[in-house]
């Protein structure tokens, strides 16, 4: 009797030794399973690994791209624009921005300045105050490379615009960024000059005409309204005050224009009769 009790209880406490071992075995397995996976999933998302993003602005496209390919990371054009302080072409934004903290693989946005200048329209500047033109010329991204001062009837007043030595009109298109230069009135000097004939002139050459020789051009009058495919051909039949007339530098002269050459040879023969008499 007192064997057959000693068999069960030695049968029991191995049991209980398995149940212990096979408890054991479990959590020392699943220990190592998680700690797998942990390890896992860690190296597959580079968990703490993080890249610094290098700065790509000013520069070209497929520049940036070989730079961020080299450190693991992509870039994306999502936007353009047109900016004078870079070259055309290149990056001038990004996101994130150069030295933020990325994980290997991360997408970069960059917004790209235009490959070629936007163009625009330049408008009626003469006889617009020099401060409204100096702003509109902003607004337009045309740069005023240089003011020259000429007499003129009224002061601080636009007289022409140009490039160079070419008259820029009102509705000449151009690239944003050109330069151009103002010619601005001074007002009125104290020197006396002689009106010179712009009879048979265009307007354009009267206007330069006149103001070589310190002369504005005042009201301009066209015997019929021009339209913008014509009216560089319209030329001047009559001016007021006439020629060889003596008046101070900045003094304005008006001018009449027409398509009709015969205007302005009836208006060469009366002033020739008026100088003969």
């Amino acid at each position: 009797m007192v064997k057959n009790v000693k068999k069960k209880s030695d049968k029991k406490k191995s049991n209980t030794v398995v149940v212990l071992i096979n408890i054991l075995f479990a959590i020392v397995f699943g220990a190592a399973v998680i700690g797998i996976t942990l390890f896992s999933l860690r190296k597959y998302t580079q968990h703490g690994v993080e890249i610094e993003v290098p700065s790509i602005t000013e520069l070209y496209l497929e520049e940036a791209r070989i730079i961020l390919e080299s450190e693991g990371l992509h870039i994306e054009v999502i936007d353009s624009t047109y900016s004078n302080k870079v070259a055309l072409g290149t990056i001038v934004e990004q996101t994130p921005s150069a030295g933020s903290k990325v994980k290997k693989g991360r997408t970069i946005y960059a917004v790209q300045n235009a490959r070629l200048r936007r163009p625009v329209i330049i408008p009626e500047l003469r006889d617009m105050s020099l401060r409204q033109a100096q702003a509109t010329l902003k607004t337009l991204g045309v740069v005023i490379d240089s003011i020259a001062y000429e007499p003129s009837t009224y002061r601080d007043i636009v007289l022409d615009i140009r490039i160079g030595d070419s008259i820029i009109n009102a509705g000449a298109r151009m690239e944003e960024g050109s330069k151009v230069l103002l010619i601005v009135g001074k007002g009125q000097g104290t020197e006396d000059v002689t009106i010179p004939s712009v009879v048979s002139r265009s307007l354009d050459e009267a206007r330069s005409w006149l103001m070589a020789h310190a002369l504005t051009v005042g009201m301009v009058e066209y015997d019929i309204p021009p339209t913008e495919e014509n009216k560089a051909q319209y030329i001047v039949y009559s001016q007021s005050p006439e020629s060889g007339t003596i008046v101070v530098e900045g003094s304005s002269v008006n001018l009449k224009l027409s398509l009709d050459i015969e205007k302005t040879v009836t208006a060469d023969n009366e002033q020739d009769e008026e100088e003969f008499f």
